[in-house]
């Protein structure tokens, strides 16, 4: 094993700065897709919220090819710049200003794919990321970066091995989203299209239920947050999951002088804004618990079951991004959500729904501890390999 600098296996394209005018949402003959940091998911690209240029505006260097590594150069957040993902599509695509490509050579270019979703590459370029308030990775600390380098029949047993769990942890993702397609469809047989059916009435929330928001104690006064004992949600943990625990806690005295409120248990939480797929993501509250201001807080009804109302609001997961508003980071607000048309079959078919939706869930917990322990599997391997 030998290690090696990246500038010696490949080179970097820095993406290009459009003119907002040259930007437009619709797809037609001569535009191609412009990929930004937003479209830089979790070791994938998706191409939810992307936009669109003219394709005489582009660069030839500029078209992203099958294995380039799409990255983050600069962002607002420390946590998101560096993010990478390989390029595993031949859809022609362009890369805008805050992102940068690193193109190796083709037979090279799966085992770099790897390193740049390794832990080692993750916590080496968060600590050179610099700036006021951007964040941004130079040329030289992608070109500075060593990576451990192997004898070709190494390094295609590794990404062999590595590709083999990976397609493991897809498998596992494919059934889970096949699940959620299943209840979409019970959905649909029992009450007709989500958002225009016939068969029944829709109803504002507000006319069947208390919507609030939260907040957050300031951050600069300790005595808010230190040794405190009351769950506090903030939108990164809403996944369409059920929480039963928070990632931080706040104290009394941050509660009573802030604008943060206690919701009760089976309470439903919708992200109002956020970064990536974060806005209109839900999580339903096990234990009563205090959120940020960017929550939207549902109460429970006698009117609705609860769990179907949450099912709802998963299953209305894109008219609720569709509905956002604003510049640059497009947001929800209270008064959207309070208004929001739902769909309500009498109380006895939404419990019956809620039943097959308890067996689904029960079988989606399953596949979720199978998947966890496969991904386990696979950080340790990334470990193992690239130190």
């Amino acid at each position: 094993m030998r290690k090696e600098r990246i500038s010696s296996l490949a080179t970097q394209i820095r993406g290009v700065s459009y003119k907002p005018s040259d930007l437009h949402k619709s797809l037609d003959d001569g535009s191609i897709i412009v990929l930004r940091a937003n479209n830089i998911d979790e070791g994938k690209i998706n191409f939810d919220d992307v936009v669109y240029v003219d394709r005489g505006r582009v660069s030839p260097s500029q078209i992203l090819k099958r294995g380039d590594v799409l990255i983050c150069a600069s962002s607002g957040s420390k946590s998101l710049v560096g993010k990478a993902a390989q390029v595993d599509f031949d859809k022609e695509c362009s890369f805008g200003a805050f992102c940068k490509v690193v193109r190796s050579k083709p037979s090279f270019s799966d085992y770099l794919g790897l390193f740049f979703q390794s832990p080692r590459y993750r916590r080496e370029i968060s600590e050179l990321a610099q700036g006021a308030n951007i964040n941004n990775i130079r040329n030289e600390d992608v070109d500075n970066l060593e990576l451990p380098c192997y004898d070709a029949k190494v390094q295609a047993f590794i990404v062999r091995t590595l590709r083999l769990v990976s397609e493991i942890i897809k498998k596992r993702q494919k059934q889970l989203r096949a699940l959620d397609e299943l209840v979409k469809a019970r959905f649909i047989e029992m009450f007709g299209d989500v958002h225009n059916s016939k068969k029944y009435p829709y109803k504002a929330v507000q006319t069947f239920t208390k919507v609030t928001s939260g907040g957050t104690p300031n951050r600069n006064t300790p005595e808010y947050w230190e040794n405190g004992t009351i769950p506090w949600v903030k939108t990164t943990e809403l996944q369409n999951n059920i929480l039963c625990r928070t990632e931080e806690y706040i104290t009394e005295k941050g509660l009573n002088e802030s604008s943060a409120k206690i919701v009760p248990a089976d309470t439903i939480l919708i992200a109002m804004y956020g970064q990536g797929k974060t806005r209109g993501m839900t999580a339903y509250l096990q234990n009563e618990a205090a959120t940020n201001q960017a929550c939207a807080c549902i109460y429970p009804s006698i009117e609705v079951d609860q769990k179907y109302l949450w099912c709802y609001f998963i299953l209305s997961y894109e008219k609720l991004r569709s509905m956002a508003e604003g510049g640059n980071q497009p947001n929800l607000n209270g008064n959207m959500i309070k208004s929001f048309p739902v769909l309500l079959p009498p109380k006895y078919l939404q419990t019956l729904f809620v039943s097959f939706l308890d067996q689904t869930n029960h079988l989606k917990s399953k596949l979720r501890e199978s998947l966890t322990q496969t991904e386990t599997l696979f950080n340790s391997l990334m470990q193992q390999y690239f130190g």
